[in-house]
């Protein structure tokens, strides 16, 4: 092999490499695996992970009103019930 076609071997392994490093070496806090993800790293987002697993969703008095009043409305009798009751 001729010297330009070393070159441009090398150039497109250093393309390759740039445009995959991230997921080689693992995202940080997007919590996709990767190889990065060994010792220290891979044990803060496990203990993250398991942090994560026991948080609760807290209702607000507003979405309890909400939910209240969409049950009362569905409960109204519409003019179609009316109508039958008259038949």
């Amino acid at each position: 092999m001729s010297w330009p076609y070393l070159v441009l071997l090398a150039l497109a392994l250093v393309v390759l490499a740039g445009a995959e490093w991230q997921r080689l070496v693992g995202a940080r806090g997007s919590g996709q695996p990767g190889l990065g993800r060994l010792g220290s790293e891979a044990r803060e987002a496990r203990a993250r992970q398991k942090r994560k697993a026991n948080l609760t969703l807290i209702r607000s008095e507003s979405e309890e009103f909400a939910e209240s009043v969409q049950r009362d409305l569905a409960d109204l009798p519409t003019i179609e019930e009316k109508d039958r009751r008259r038949r």
